[in-house]
């Protein structure tokens, strides 16, 4: 099955488990990645008191990795190709401090192109307020594999 946008649920499939079956990143902080019904990434972070700055607040560069990745995966996601995807630009405007709350990041494409896709994403904490916000451009890469070759079947 695929999506309007020509995503086919294997992809999908293979972008989670990149993420969550083989991320260290993703595992160091604790973010999971998921898809919503409209191929929106979407990341989650439970609070981590290990992740705050010193004021007690998650630290920001926490929440723009979160931006990163949800506009990384989203366009990622709706790329035709199999390559790799790289980010070339992101805007992060932190908006409100996130304090000892769990965090959702999610990225929805705005434009894409044969080389590069363009995503917006935002951060909200667990009340459903907005914490930040940002705009990514991402590069397609098709000389580069999606998956170093050691990770696929």
């Amino acid at each position: 099955m695929s999506y309007g946008n020509g995503v086919s649920r294997d992809k999908e499939q293979r972008l989670l488990q990149m993420f969550n079956g083989s991320s260290r990143l993703g595992a160091l902080l604790g973010i999971k990645l998921s898809f919503d019904e409209q191929d929106h990434a979407v990341l989650e972070l439970p609070y981590n008191p290990r992740l705050d700055h010193s004021r007690g607040g998650t630290h920001g560069g926490v929440i723009a990795t979160l931006l990163d990745n949800a506009g990384w995966f989203t366009c990622a996601a709706a790329h035709p190709g199999d390559g790799w995807v790289a980010t070339t630009e992101l805007t992060v405007h932190l908006l409100r401090p996130a304090l000892r709350t769990d965090l959702r990041a999610t990225g929805e494409l705005l434009k894409v192109g044969k080389r590069q896709g363009v995503a917006r994403m935002e951060c909200r904490d667990s009340q459903g307020q907005l914490v930040a916000h940002g705009v990514g451009t991402f590069v397609y890469l098709d000389n580069l594999p999606l998956e170093p070759t050691e990770l696929r079947e």
